[in-house]
């Protein structure tokens, strides 16, 4: 099962890729910025994608547009600080099934990954 994992930090990247692989996801993808993510999405089509917003190139708004436009059925999961509440609501309304707060609790993430995976 592959994830996708879109962030322009690399550090959030490492965290959420060290978090999948500690609990058995041993295909996890990486995109630096939306545009990066549909391209990748559009190759691979991962289980899962869990997307940062505010980015390089293209914003996590847009990029979650688009994957929706070639798979009406993506899960995506958006990582966002506290302080976003309308930006988090504009991603739900775009498609987004969840959302993460940064940082990150690495038992609230697996809980909402298995959530939308089962």
């Amino acid at each position: 099962m592959k994830i996708l994992v879109v962030d322009d930090a690399n550090l959030a990247r490492a965290m959420l890729k060290k978090i999948f692989e500690e609990n058995g996801y041993r295909e996890v993808l990486e995109a630096g910025n939306g545009l990066e993510a549909v391209d990748l999405y559009q190759e691979h089509h991962p289980a899962l994608v869990t997307m940062d917003i505010t980015m390089p190139e293209m914003d996590g708004i847009t990029a979650i547009k688009k994957i929706m436009e070639i798979d009406p059925n993506a899960n995506i999961i958006v990582c966002s600080a506290l302080g976003q509440k309308e930006v988090v609501m504009e991603a739900i309304q775009a498609g987004a099934k969840h959302f993460l707060v940064k940082p990150f609790e690495p038992d609230n993430v697996i809980k909402i990954i298995k959530a939308i995976l089962s």
